[in-house]
């Protein structure tokens, strides 16, 4: 038996679980929700809950659904209007997820973090306890970089990286066994194109991936997402990349099927 299936045999082992969510794998090209793969998302999520699972969910998509209420032609570029998308698409987006997981009998609560709570150690403490809290309470923290407030932060690049960077400090924050980063694409590819299924040294797998495009609706690619998976490895955490529409993909992670690129934590 090799290194990756003895790693994915121990996966369902894992208590807490970290699922980031990118803004196409959940969004239309015009920004607008997709129905379909975020109720299959939210029933996933709501079954390993019901089994016992610590759920967080890193969910991206408000600037994209405040591009489509807004009757944007494109994702803007200036701080102001993408503040002002973030603004309206949040509360779209959570509408969504409120009415989802009800249907679940599942509490959930929004939780919008920025770069700054992560730097500031009062800002950490309160953000750790809340989020402790709610998951004793059995409630699912449904979690967004706060871009309305982000406004130096933005300007000055720190942006959270379409969230993949969000949800590695989440892991650090909360302590995570498991991260899982759903993207459009079935995990990292070789030079050839072919998924690779598992990754024992980052250095190679950077060299395979391009940096990340500027443009779209979303704002991070798959280096964005290595370096996202680098320092979860380094709080200790295992990280599934995955394609987010690809079917039962959560449930499927959980079994220790061979789905996505598992990256283990001694990759390093």
């Amino acid at each position: 038996m090799n290194v990756e299936h003895r790693y994915r045999e121990f996966l369902p082992e894992a208590r807490r679980i970290v699922v980031k969510i990118g803004t196409r794998v959940i969004a239309q090209p015009s920004g607008r929700p997709d129905m379909r793969p975020l109720r299959s998302l939210v029933k996933q999520v709501a079954e390993l809950h019901r089994k016992g699972y610590e759920m967080l969910l890193v969910s991206s998509g408000a600037v994209g659904a405040g591009v489509e209420a807004l009757d944007m032609k494109a994702r803007p570029t200036n701080v102001p209007d993408l503040q002002m998308c973030a603004a309206v698409g949040q509360a779209r987006l959570m509408a969504h997820y409120e009415e989802l997981f009800g249907a679940e009998s599942i509490v959930i609560g929004q939780v919008l973090l920025t770069h700054a709570d992560f730097q500031h150690r009062l800002r950490f403490t309160n953000a750790k306890r809340t989020m402790e809290h709610m998951i004793r309470r059995q409630v699912i923290p449904i979690i967004n970089e706060n871009d309305v407030v982000a406004d130096e932060e933005i300007k000055a690049g720190l942006s959270l990286g379409d969230n993949d960077y969000l949800a590695a400090l989440v892991v650090k924050l909360t302590r995570a066994d498991l991260l899982v980063i759903l993207s459009t694409v079935d995990g990292v590819l070789d030079a050839e194109g072919q998924r690779v299924h598992c990754i024992e040294n980052f250095n190679e797998a950077f060299a395979w991936v391009k940096p990340t495009e500027a443009g779209g609706l979303s704002k991070g690619g798959m280096d964005s997402k290595l370096r996202a998976a680098q320092i979860a490895a380094k709080a200790g955490s295992t990280v599934v990349i995955a394609g987010g529409r690809t079917k039962n993909v959560l449930t499927r992670v959980m079994d220790g099927d061979d789905v996505g690129t598992l990256i283990l934590s001694s990759a390093l």
